[in-house]
């Protein structure tokens, strides 16, 4: 029986100044601002990118294609996702097939949300295991499956 072991840890990361970072974790060819936390047993890939002053907490999953702005919090167990089988299966290596996410600034995404490939406007609190399928263009709170408005915030 024939096995592959690959070790990535942390590989050709761009970091920022004052970068916080606790192993075991997974990151690789991507870019992360200035005063970001990343906890444990986190994978970030290639090509995503962290603006400054966010944090990610543990068990997360920022996924390529992956844009999240400054300030942002990122709970717990977050799930990012830029395959969504277009043609009814997953897209491998195709990656003509995948789609870009792009989180703006200031944005609160609370543990074991997922989010498929969205824009997320500024300001916008995402509740625990919301599920957000179309982009959010008003600042306000997100709740449930598929993510809906519950109120505005001004």
């Amino acid at each position: 029986m024939l096995y592959e072991f690959k070790k990535v840890g942390i590989q050709n990361v761009q970091f920022g100044k004052n970068v916080r970072v606790i192993e075991p974790c997974n990151l690789y060819n991507c870019f992360i601002g200035d005063d970001c936390f990343v906890g444990p047993f986190v994978e970030i890939q290639q090509n995503a990118v962290i603006e400054h002053d966010t944090k990610i907490q543990s068990h997360s999953f920022i996924c390529e294609m992956v844009t999240i702005g400054h300030h942002c919090f990122i709970g717990h167990g977050v799930m990012f996702v830029n395959d969504v089988f277009t043609n009814g299966k997953p897209a491998g290596g195709n990656k003509s097939l995948w789609k870009r996410t792009i989180i703006g600034n200031y944005v609160n995404i609370g543990s074991n949300a997922t989010i498929l490939p969205v824009n997320i406007c500024d300001g916008a609190v995402i509740g625990a295991g919301a599920v957000v399928t179309k982009n959010i263009e008003v600042p306000g709170v997100y709740v449930g499956n598929p993510a809906k408005l519950l109120k505005s915030i001004p």
